[in-house]
């Protein structure tokens, strides 16, 4: 699984972050677990409405091209803390 978690940030580095790095966006791997891949997008492209898109057709297509027992990729969309607390800050509410 070692491997296989290198092999996946490799590809990462490769074709999927350069893409989001224009955008001002990242991806990290949360999980890889029964063959199923978790990711978060982070920076700009966290909460983009085009998210899941992105996820199907770049993530998943270069990770499922380069690994066939990855079997799916799932996006993990929930607000980060540090969004939270920057909401707060900017709405003068206390955290």
């Amino acid at each position: 699984m070692t491997g296989t978690r290198e092999q996946i940030e490799m590809i990462l580095n490769k074709k999927v972050r350069p893409a989001l790095a224009e955008h001002e966006g990242n991806v990290t791997v949360l999980s890889l677990e029964h063959n199923i891949l978790k990711v978060r997008l982070t920076g700009k492209c966290s909460g983009c409405p085009a998210a899941s898109h992105t996820s199907e057709e770049l993530i998943a297509a270069q990770i499922k091209a380069a690994i066939p027992s990855v079997t799916d990729v799932i996006l993990v969309e929930e607000t980060s803390q540090e969004l939270l607390d920057e909401a707060r800050k900017l709405l003068g509410l206390s955290s």
